[in-house]
């Protein structure tokens, strides 16, 4: 077995950055939790006004991974504050502002944000901000001195949670920034309980120094031609993370697809090969679970031996010998459940790039794609 993922790997050439931000995570996690509870004062006097808005409507933005971000948070979210909650990505957000401020509510616009420099970040919050009569942002990034922290670091309407420095990722594609901003979201909102960061912590080294990651490597050192990565409510907008992981460090070489395990079957089902892995990422919530173990089953049957892995917080009800069972999330809702289960995806790209002779810290060294986009025009607001 591949020796466990930790700091020693900094050595290896091209992947110094990703896997040092990859095996970071749990007590990058910790310090989210400190940073979070120092501001909580500050915080609360800032989103308790706003949600005891019957009216209000929560939009939560980013482009690429900050947009998965707010798709994986999205209807927990909703569910906790009892409030509309929408996942928009900046780049819809720009493109049709007119379409995604379509009603003219109260509205808090959650801005995920790596380095805050893209485009689309800050012209998404403009565009907020002057289509809406009432728009208040909270801005989640990981660079102190990006565009957008600086524009909303000294207005009245808006808050800025920095996360730890460290999160600003320097690899090409977002690991550790993604999770970082994912668990302050959590924790703003106030979804997780004092202590609920070290389950997840512990969960992820698992995957990070454990024998799970062993297990993790094996399977991506076999990564074929596809990989599809699916699941279920939260658990589906992980997938498309994950897909999109795997797609950006091997540079395109392994091509991804992501799905809901009921939406698969209905025509994407067609991207299956014998040369196709799939991970299922199993819920914990009892009904909803019985969709992805029928997904699961019917992967099983239909691709050869050792092509199928489930990851899941639970063992029951699955085979132990393709199963990733994280440790410790038996009772862990989805939306925390999708922390420590990225971390999985993350390593596979990382190994899976690495078997390819791809450096994965810039798997684009031609400039074709670029880790702060590039080349985008920001056009005039049209006419109401």
């Amino acid at each position: 077995m591949t020796a466990p993922l930790s700091p020693a790997l900094v050595s290896v050439p091209g992947a110094e950055h990703t896997s040092r931000e990859i095996a970071q995570q749990p007590e990058a996690w910790s310090r989210v939790d400190r940073i979070v509870a120092e501001a909580r004062p500050e915080l609360g006097s800032f989103l308790e006004p706003l949600l005891a808005e019957p009216r209000l409507r929560i939009v939560l933005t980013g482009a690429g991974t900050s947009a998965y971000a707010g798709e994986i948070l999205r209807t927990a979210l909703a569910a906790h504050t009892g409030r509309r909650v929408d996942a928009i990505a900046t780049t819809d957000i720009v493109a049709d502002p007119l379409g995604s401020f379509a009603d003219d509510l109260p509205t808090l616009l959650v801005s995920f944000a790596r380095s805050g420099n893209s485009p689309e970040s800050t012209a998404a919050a403009a565009n907020a901000t002057d289509l809406l009569g009432s728009c208040a942002h909270l801005i989640v990034t990981c660079n102190a001195d990006g565009d957008l922290a600086r524009l909303h670091r000294d207005r009245s309407d808006s808050h800025v949670l920095l996360m730890p420095a460290e999160a600003e990722d320097a690899g090409f594609a977002m690991t550790s920034s993604l999770t970082c901003m994912l668990l302050a979201v959590l924790l703003a909102f106030g979804q997780r309980p004092a202590g609920s960061v070290l389950p997840l912590a512990d969960a992820a080294r698992a995957v990070v120094e454990g024998e799970l990651g062993a297990r993790v490597d094996d399977f991506a050192a076999g990564v074929p031609e596809r990989v599809v990565y699916l699941g279920s409510g939260s658990l589906k907008a992980l997938a498309g993370e994950s897909a999109l992981k795997l797609l950006e460090l091997t540079g395109g070489a392994v091509v991804s697809w992501a799905d809901s395990s009921l939406g698969f079957r209905h025509g994407p089902k067609a991207f299956l090969t014998d040369r196709t892995s799939v991970v299922v990422y199993v819920s914990n919530d009892p009904y909803t679970r019985q969709y992805d173990l029928d997904i699961l089953e019917e992967m099983q049957s239909a691709l050869p031996p050792g092509r199928v892995v489930a990851v899941a917080g639970r063992p029951d009800g699955l085979p132990a010998e393709l199963t990733w069972l994280l440790p410790g999330l038996d009772d862990t809702d989805d939306v925390a459940l999708a922390l420590p289960a990225v971390v999985c995806a993350q390593r596979i790209a990382l190994r899976a790039s690495l078997h390819r002779g791809i450096r994965p810290d810039n798997p684009f060294p031609d400039g074709e794609v670029n880790r702060v986009v590039q080349g985008v025009t920001v056009y005039p607001l049209p006419a109401r």
